[in-house]
């Protein structure tokens, strides 16, 4: 299991998740970091969220997404996409997502994203347990202070 935490990986963007322009449509940006991250706690921290909910009755929801576009990614480039959970609560967490030009040069798109812990049979939010909280809380990369999303956004445009 890695240690990592912040987690990559590369993503080739094709052509139905295009415009007529050729640039990644704006709706396919949410699915590119979602699979993502998906592959990003599985491959490297062997969390199947899949498996959890069969196994728990509970996964996580999207509760709300703050997303920003900077530059397009373009049909057959190859970006790389970025995350990190920025912040683990008692029902939630947010995960800090970018992607970025395969030289990690350009910042094409930030997405913080708030996921709700879900309980199926309830339908409604619910805290993790202590079992989760120890398995995600080393993985937590708060950002050195706190900031909001637009300020988010130029300290990562300032840095390349």
């Amino acid at each position: 299991m890695s240690g990592n935490k912040v987690l990559e990986s590369k993503a080739l963007i094709r052509f139905p998740d295009c415009d007529p322009f050729n640039h990644l449509n704006n709706s396919r940006y949410l699915d590119y970091f979602i699979n993502a991250r998906e592959d990003h706690i599985w491959q490297n921290y062997q969390f199947n969220i899949y498996q959890y909910a069969k196994e728990h009755g509970k996964s996580w929801v999207v509760g709300q997404n703050q997303i920003v576009y900077l530059r397009p990614a373009m049909l057959m480039e190859t970006v790389v996409i970025q995350s990190t959970i920025l912040e683990l609560r008692e029902r939630d967490l947010i995960v800090e997502m970018t992607m970025w030009n395969k030289d990690k040069t350009q910042l094409k798109s930030l997405l913080w994203s708030t996921f709700v812990h879900f309980n199926f049979a309830t339908q409604k939010s619910d805290v993790h347990d202590q079992k989760l909280i120890d398995f995600f809380k080393p993985f937590e990369n708060p950002l050195p202070q706190k900031v909001s999303f637009e300020e988010r956004v130029s300290q990562l445009k300032n840095k390349v």
